[in-house]
């Protein structure tokens, strides 16, 4: 399948996609851009492997699958990599920047995934040096246990770049499913919203975050209310989601609520800082 696998970005997507690959077998490069994110990198690979291989009863060590990521602050310059997964923050400038950055390290075969839960990949696809190889994959949070992949080519994907990332995602046992280049794809498109009009009746007093959250667990079966979720995927992640929503479609119904603006601004982040519509 891939013999020479590229991971950028070393956050919470990054660290969880590269666990995985490395538990299915593959070795894998993660471009980390200082020591202090390497080390923080290791320990969360540390703690994905080990509760991964619990849940597998896997006879494999956590050294074995650790042996198979190498972490590195700069890249060699005579490696082509056959298949790079980008998964730094939703922001279509600084992803535009690192496939710019990085060109010298591609071949023409080489496929470029980039991790977007909203963004275009067409309007990526254009930059990149050979647009037919490039393509959306989208992996959930946490990736060990969300089996879904969103598979999102742009307006100028090979079908046989579809066909060889919908091969290598069954290879992780995810179940992919083919989404259209449109604003959110499905599971954001859908998700997202509801979150921010949680927030919005919390904003509005009309029910505190516990009562909104319960209500839905109750009411609509949710395993988690829709404010813990907002928590666990990053309230910032979240805004720049609606944001993305409402500049491509110019729909009031994507406007982000205030509340969850000011949420960001105070680094009311969720689970990642501690403090979000929960404490924690």
């Amino acid at each position: 399948m891939f013999s020479k696998i590229l991971v950028i970005g070393a956050g919470t997507m990054g660290a969880g996609v590269a666990s995985q690959f490395a538990l299915k077998g593959f070795s894998v490069t993660v471009l980390v851009r200082n020591e202090d994110k390497a080390i923080r990198l290791r320990s969360d690979l540390e703690k994905l492997i080990k509760r991964s291989l619990k849940r597998m009863q896997s006879e494999e060590t956590q050294s074995d699958i650790l042996a198979k990521i190498n972490i590195v602050k700069e890249l060699e310059n005579d490696v082509g990599y056959d298949f790079v997964f980008e998964a730094i923050s939703e922001n279509i400038s600084q992803k535009k920047q690192i496939i710019h950055d990085y060109t010298d390290f591609i071949t023409e075969n080489t496929i470029w995934a980039t991790n977007t839960s909203s963004l275009s990949v067409t309007d990526m696809a254009a930059g990149y040096k050979y647009p037919e190889n490039f393509i959306g994959i989208h992996f959930f949070n946490p990736v060990a246990s969300m089996e879904l992949v969103e598979i999102i080519p742009s307006m100028l994907t090979s079908p046989s770049v579809v066909e060889k990332c919908w091969e290598f995602c069954t290879l992780l046992q995810k179940k992919p499913v083919r989404v259209e280049d449109s604003p959110g794809f499905i599971v954001n498109r859908l998700l997202i919203p509801m979150i921010n009009e949680a927030v919005e009746i919390l904003s509005s007093q009309v029910a505190s975050a516990e009562e909104i959250d319960s209500a839905m667990k109750l009411g609509a079966h949710h395993p988690l209310g829709p404010l813990a979720l907002a928590d666990l995927i990053g309230n910032d992640v979240c805004l720049s989601i609606m944001e993305a929503l409402y500049t491509a479609t110019s729909d009031s119904k994507y406007r982000p609520s205030y509340l969850l603006r000011k949420m960001v601004s105070a680094k009311k982040l969720g689970r990642k800082t501690g403090i979000g519509f929960y404490s924690y």
